[in-house]
């Protein structure tokens, strides 16, 4: 295709207004659905994920428009579950923990930019 109006179902290419591509994924009765990757307009990936029905689904990586990690996470129905990292722009990790249904929970440790813990802290659910 080659407006950005997506399709009810089957493949999609998103592109900016230069053509470059954006983003290309399926669709599946109107909504996201399995693999979808997006692009910085340099063509660097910028995410890779699935989606289900719409929702963010599984594990899920971010990159910085240089290449670097962002953050890496999994989801479950939409919210973010299980271990989380996200890092600085020098590489190095800025923070980690777990997440319950989109909340944070347990132990989250955060690092300064050299990878010394600089703060730890505790996220009690509230259920």
């Amino acid at each position: 295709m080659k407006s950005n109006a997506h399709p009810v179902n089957g493949r999609y290419r998103e592109c900016f207004a230069d053509g470059k591509l954006s983003a290309q994924g399926r669709f599946k009765n109107g909504k996201r659905h399995g693999l979808w990757k997006y692009y910085y307009r340099n063509a660097v990936l910028k995410a890779v994920g699935k989606y289900v029905d719409g929702e963010f689904e599984g594990q899920w990586q971010w990159w910085r428009e240089n290449g670097e990690r962002l953050q890496a996470g999994a989801f479950r129905n939409g919210k973010q579950v299980g271990h989380w990292k996200r890092y600085y722009d020098n590489g190095q990790l800025w923070d980690e923990g777990v997440y319950e249904s989109g909340e944070k929970v347990g132990e989250w440790k955060v690092y300064n930019k050299a990878g010394a813990l600089k703060q730890s802290k505790n996220f009690k659910a509230r259920r």
